[in-house]
């Protein structure tokens, strides 16, 4: 039997961020297709299997970033055409329980030029592929950044 992780969404004009809450997981398959399919399954911590799929608002470029933190990992998912969606998921039901949206990254459409509340750090990213986008090599922890701050 397979569970749910806790799935965070916020957008911008160009992509989507998704934030899977899912501590401790290994053998994590992610699949990205231009129709906007997305699909996660995972091992969580205590041996279970935790998987979800989400048929995006939009069509998407299959290529996805991935930050992965100790507690979480982030996927930003470029759309395909530059827009603001009314709701992450193509049907107009409401979601299931385990998404939410993601107001640490949430950004309004007139505010997406304010930096800061439109910041987000690409460098944390890295390609689907492993390869990171920065010069580095060195993953961003969201978790760890805020407790240091604290």
């Amino acid at each position: 039997m397979s569970h749910n992780p806790e799935v965070l969404w916020a957008q911008r004009s160009d992509k989507v961020y998704l934030t899977v809450a899912l501590p401790d997981s290994k053998d994590i398959s992610v699949k990205c297709e231009p129709q906007g399919l997305f699909s996660f399954s995972a091992i969580g911590a205590q041996g279970k299997l935790f998987e979800f799929s989400l048929e995006l608002y939009g069509k998407i470029v299959p290529e996805f970033r991935k930050n992965v933190g100790l507690r979480n990992m982030i996927f930003s998912i470029q759309k395909e055409e530059r827009s603001w969606w009314p709701r992450l998921l193509k049907s107009e039901d409401k979601p299931a329980p385990y998404i939410k949206v993601d107001w640490n990254k949430w950004c309004d459409e007139d505010e997406e030029g304010n930096s800061d509340t439109a910041s987000d750090d690409e460098s944390a990213f890295v390609d689907e592929d492993g390869e990171s986008s920065d010069d580095d090599g060195l993953l961003y922890l969201p978790d760890l950044e805020k407790a240091r701050n604290s």
